[in-house]
């Protein structure tokens, strides 16, 4: 029997042969720590006399019928799947199993809260993991109702895709250990895909409104989250953005909201920043705020509100038939809730966030050697699992957000509504899209997708301008250009901007919108303008591609960055000033001074966190070697002294605060730290709450400023499941031989950490603080990564494999062994490799950046 990796082409085999009509899910959540009971009742059609077979994972299966025939576990299920044999043209399949929670995110999560003690399930099952729960053809393509039964504790509460039903008690006699038990029985689904279905049990608080639907139907709300963290839950807030968004998509979509109600649970150590179960999405925590967080997070959680609910649409009620769509179904998402949080709630600069963040993803994606065409290949599931990348999310929304600019927005969603309408409750390929598109703007669309979504790799676009002798423009001209591997030349639709410093002000005095393509584009209406200060290619980031500054532009840059007065365009230099660092285009001592001199003024959340975020990767691995830690003090003191000026109370301040603690070098820096968390200095504002004073504990521990005493301290003060995952950064990130081998023991030899703590240990393991002890963990690193690829969850064998990398040694050693390993290991699994692939890729351009920086004077 094959494995657990289904491929696209067994995929296709069977679906060619199977039809699905209904599931009938019996769950029993009461037997205990380890398994629950799973029924499965599979009702599909056939080609009569056919073969194929169905997924599960489970521990123990005791009993298989088909078609009232009992079938021997022991002899047709093996590796994940059951063979089913002489096929009828209908089929009922019954398979009753023992399955497995998980602590990994994947299957049935079971969480015990350290707070009360109390036990938490939900389910996460995209891409192949509703198998672990029940026996389920586990493609998109064979959509079918599910009917589910669950059986639990009856103090619980237990949310699906359909509404919950008044629970059946049982004599407590006859329930579990803990007391009496009840049964809910659901109504069916409508047809959906096994991945989007979900169970969410455990003594869940909730809160209930609703709302009434474009089709006149009330739809029922509801907010869900743990007891000990419910007094957080800002529920109210929540429904206020979620019927924004509800009136935007049935408006725009033209197609009204098409389950039965919408549920929202906030759900414990959740990997994702969420999940669209139909009706039924799931959260991660760090959305429950129980300390004072950055607008750069609440506007996040307001796009991932408004990106579930897109799903609800796109992707639930019409879905890819294989996951090579998956980027149209998460494009579309991304591209969806930037949208409607900019036109439908108060984050109204939504754009200039999805610049800062989405597209510095993107951009960074498609420059590694593992880049792919949006539209990917997808041979098979571990295809799949690497590819939730910067490409799928980010560069494809990215390029519809172009299409949307290149049909005419009105052509964009009247084509949408049309697909909805056309193919609700099926499953289509991109081309469905593409055709309604085309019938509703008139343009022919084939030419474009085969350049945007068939082809990888970013394009860069650079002016190229001549001046007469009386300052204006006698030539105004735009290059484009493409890398040697991948060298598509792509149409785009571009803004120019012109800038001018007028009262201190950098504003924008003119402005225009062409089409673009070709190695070089004339742009003769800007012929006879006085140049302004600033030339801005890519205004109001319409087109996906890398600009450059002319010489002119980049000097007003560096000295006037923070006086641009369009966030947007604040965003897009600061993006290009990134581009061309990264790329050894200019030093990253320089990238220093400039968003040292300028961070302070900036006013927009997300670009602050992703400008810090690289400026501790320019100090730390950018820049040469021989000067590293000069200037990571310098930027620590830079923070500090930056966080003294900023206003009281200000978003900026706390980032500046958390940025210096993450990058303390000298003790002097460290005192201050320390002092700030024990209330021995006051910053007039900031108030050391729970998770700040995490952070700085953190700070100091991958310092060396602190021992495991003082973290295990912190634990016992805040013994919560997010003060576990701080508590096992902190002790990762404590650089001393010691700390890194109790750590790397903890990850690799032992398999019982959650998937948070997990997370947050590699993430800790790996600090520049440590790059002392770190040499010696580059053998074991890569004799450890086949051992956990084959041991392992997907996610789980993810976070370590990238986390323990040490790429804070940025050194030809790490260098010279990762490609040892690649060179040494062709015929391991192709997901394992590109990711051995992306690390090395890291390094590779860090020592490119620190030899330009060694070349600065």
């Amino acid at each position: 029997m094959p494995g657990e990796n289904l491929t696209r082409s067994e995929a296709q085999e069977r679906r060619a042969i199977v039809d699905t009509q209904s599931y009938e899910i019996s769950l029993d959540l009461t037997k205990g720590t380890d398994v629950f009971g799973s029924r499965s009742v599979v009702r599909f059609t056939a080609d009569a006399g056919s073969s194929t077979f169905i997924d599960l994972i489970a521990r123990d299966v005791r009993e298989i019928t088909l078609n009232g025939e009992a079938l021997d576990p022991a002899h047709v299920f093996a590796e994940s799947r059951i063979a089913l044999d002489g096929l009828a043209a209908e089929n009922t399949l019954v398979v009753d199993a023992d399955c497995l929670y998980t602590n990994t995110g994947e299957g049935l999560h079971r969480f015990v809260d350290p707070v009360d003690g109390e036990v938490y399930l939900y389910s996460q099952f995209e891409v192949p993991d509703s198998r672990r729960v029940f026996a389920v053809f586990e493609q998109p393509d064979l959509k079918a109702t599910f009917q589910f039964t669950i059986t639990a504790p009856a103090a619980w509460k237990v949310v699906s895709n359909s509404p919950t039903p008044e629970p059946i008690v049982h004599d407590a006699s006859s329930g579990s250990a803990t007391g009496a038990v009840a049964t809910w029985g659901f109504e069916p689904t409508p047809r959906i895909s096994s991945y989007i279905t979900a169970i969410i049990a455990g003594p869940y608080e909730s809160t209930f409104s609703e709302l009434t639907s474009a089709s006149g139907r009330v739809i029922p709300l509801g907010v869900y989250g743990r007891k000990s963290l419910w007094e957080h839950l800002d529920a109210d807030y929540i429904f206020d953005k979620t019927r924004e968004g509800f009136a935007y998509y049935e408006e725009k979509f033209g197609v009204p909201y098409p389950f039965a109600k919408y549920d929202q649970l906030f759900v414990p150590e959740f990997n994702a920043g969420a999940m669209e179960n139909a009706g039924a999405v799931t959260f991660t925590e760090t959305y429950v705020f129980r300390s004072k967080v950055t607008d750069a997070v609440k506007e996040r959680r307001v796009v991932t509100i408004l990106h579930e609910l897109a799903h609800m649409w796109f992707g639930d009620l019409v879905t890819m038939k294989w996951w090579n769509d998956l980027w149209l179904n998460e494009s579309f998402a991304e591209w969806a809730s930037t949208i409607a949080t900019a036109e439908a709630t108060e984050w109204t600069q939504a754009w200039t966030t999805f610049n800062a963040m989405e597209k510095t993803w993107a951009y960074k994606q498609d420059q590694l050697p593992s880049t792919h065409p949006i539209v990917a290949e997808i041979n098979d599931l571990e295809d799949v699992q690497v590819n939730f990348d910067g490409i799928t999310y980010a560069k494809g929304g990215s390029v519809l957000k172009q299409l949307a600019a290149w049909v005419g927005i009105e052509a964009f969603f009247a084509g949408v509504s049309e697909y909805f309408q056309k193919h609700s409750w099926g499953n289509t390929e991109l081309s469905d899209l593409l055709s309604e598109l085309e019938r509703t703007s008139g343009r022919d669309l084939s030419t474009w997708s085969k350049k945007w979504l068939e082809t990888a790799g970013v394009n860069t676009l650079a002016p190229v301008i001549d001046e007469s002798a009386d300052g204006t423009i006698s030539r105004f001209a735009v290059t484009q250009t493409a890398p040697a591997d991948y060298p598509t030349i792509r149409p785009h639709r571009l803004g120019i901007g012109f800038y001018s410093l007028q009262d201190g002000a950098l504003v924008r005095t003119h402005g225009i919108e062409i089409d673009v393509d070709g190695d070089r584009t004339e742009v003769p209406e800007l012929h006879g303008r006085r140049r302004p200060d600033l030339v801005l290619l890519n205004d109001q980031d319409l087109a996906y591609a890398k600009i450059r500054l002319d010489e002119r532009s980049l000097e007003t840059a560096i000295a006037h960055l923070a006086d641009i007065s369009d966030p947007l365009a604040r965003s897009l230099v600061w993006g290009a000033a990134w581009d061309q660092t990264r790329d050894a285009e200019s030093s990253a001592s320089d990238y220093l001074s400039l968003v040292l001199g300028n961070i302070g003024r900036e006013t927009e959340s997300t670009t602050v966190r992703t400008t810090l975020a690289q400026l501790h990767t320019a100090a730390s691995q950018y820049v040469d070697p021989q000067t590293r830690t000069e200037a990571r003090t310098r930027v620590a003191d830079g923070l500090w002294q930056l966080a003294r000026d900023a206003e009281a109370g200000s978003d900026n301040q706390l980032q500046f605060v958390t940025s210096l603690a993450a990058g303390i070098v000298t003790p002097e820096q460290a005192d201050v730290v320390r002092r700030l968390r024990d209330g021995e200095l006051v910053l007039d504002g900031l108030t050391i709450d729970t998770d700040l004073s995490w952070q700085l504990l953190a700070g100091l521990a991958a310092a060396g400023a602190v021992d495991s005493a003082a973290i295990d301290a912190a634990l016992e003060a805040d013994n919560t499941a997010k003060g576990a995952e701080f508590a096992a950064q902190a002790r990762a990130s404590i650089p001393t031989a010691e700390a890194k081998h109790t750590a790397w023991s903890s990850l690799v030899d032992d398999d019982a950490l959650s998937n948070t703590v997990l997370r947050s240990a590699a993430l800790g393991f790996g600090q520049a603080g440590g790059v002392e002890v770190l040499p010696e963990f580059i053998p074991r690193y890569f004799d450890a990564i086949v051992p956990i690829w084959e041991s392992r969850t997907y996610q789980m064998a993810n976070y370590l494999i990238v986390g323990l990398y040490p790429r804070a040694l940025a050194s030809t050693e790490l260098r010279d062994a990762t490609r040892a390993w690649l060179s040494e290991n062709a015929a391991a699994a192709p997901a394992l490799r590109r990711l051995v692939h992306e690390n090395l890729a890291d390094v590779e351009r860090a020592l490119t950046a620190q030899a330009r920086d060694a070349d600065k004077d």
